[in-house]
């Protein structure tokens, strides 16, 4: 069973619900409720969207291999390091690029701590199809 990775797709959910929840409020206050062409004049909405955007692309392929690594046996608290890792490059990555003026270093750290995540869990992968 997959209860390490299911409660970390819980917590990824919620954020991209969250995520999702603050797209819409900010299309309301723009008065902008189809595409992306006049995010220009609302700045706000247009980082709205990609901290949305950027956790739709990566936590997906992120959760897989999590799965991946709890499937092949690791051991309980590597599969919640991988998962915390994940969680918590998402969310900062969320913060530091939807604040005004945006946060570089959490955005950057967050994105430094999903690809580790990933990479970590590709070369365990890799190891372990190997081995």
């Amino acid at each position: 069973m997959l209860t390490i990775t299911a409660l970390y797709a819980a917590l990824i959910a919620i954020l991209f619900v969250v995520l999702s929840i603050r797209v819409i409020r900010q299309r309301n206050r723009a008065n902008i409720f189809l595409g992306g062409a006049s995010t220009t004049q609302a700045p706000q909405l247009l980082r709205a969207i990609r901290a949305h955007g950027n956790c739709a692309e990566y936590a997906p392929f992120a959760l897989l291999l999590l799965a991946l690594v709890d499937l092949q046996g690791a051991p309980p608290w590597g599969v919640h390091s991988l998962g915390l890792m994940l969680l918590a490059g998402r969310c900062a990555h969320a913060i530091g690029l939807s604040c005004t003026p945006q946060i570089t270093p959490l955005r950057i750290g967050g994105m430094l701590l999903t690809f580790l995540m990933m990479t970590l869990c590709a070369l365990g992968l890799i190891a372990h199809g190997l081995l």
